[in-house]
């Protein structure tokens, strides 16, 4: 494997991993303590600003090299008539589903942090962050399947 391709593949796997693991935390731990009052409103805001930051970031990077990945493997009849294909498209298409699940999760955090209110934010968050957390095990789940497929399993 040429050392860029190998490079894509690791980029993709850490900022995958930085993403989805950041939406579980924020899901499982940081929404319940908001929603329980146990958050001040300047943390929250802060966490939900920074989740932003990272969802951007890794949805920028694995376009990037999910981009070039796909590029170097799938033509675009393979992309459309094989299973591998049909996996990279899954993941696409959960991409961009967990890019605005995470936008609108966050949003919602914050808008009410910023008026020193922390549990309504958090119970308004809490069912987006709950769907991004279901399209990041999704999104991986589908991730280790094309793995599969390339390694000759499926």
């Amino acid at each position: 494997m040429e050392p860029i391709n190998a490079a894509a593949y690791v980029l993709h796997s850490l900022f995958a991993g930085l993403w989805t693991g950041s939406v579980l935390f924020a899901t499982y731990a940081v929404v319940p303590l908001a929603r329980a009052g146990n958050l001040d409103a300047t943390p929250l805001r802060s966490v939900a600003g920074k989740i932003k930051t990272v969802s951007r970031t890794s949805a920028l990077l694995l376009f990037l090299t999910g981009g070039h990945m796909a590029g170097t493997v799938y033509t675009g009849e393979t992309l459309t008539g094989t299973n591998g294909g049909y996996l990279v498209l899954s993941m696409l298409t959960l991409w961009f589903l967990l890019i605005g699940v995470v936008e609108v999760a966050a949003g919602k955090l914050a808008d009410g942090s910023g008026r020193d209110k922390v549990r309504e934010p958090a119970r308004q968050a809490r069912p987006f962050f709950l769907l991004a957390s279901v399209l990041s095990v999704l999104l991986l789940s589908v991730a280790g399947l094309l793995s599969a497929n390339r390694l000759g399993f499926l």
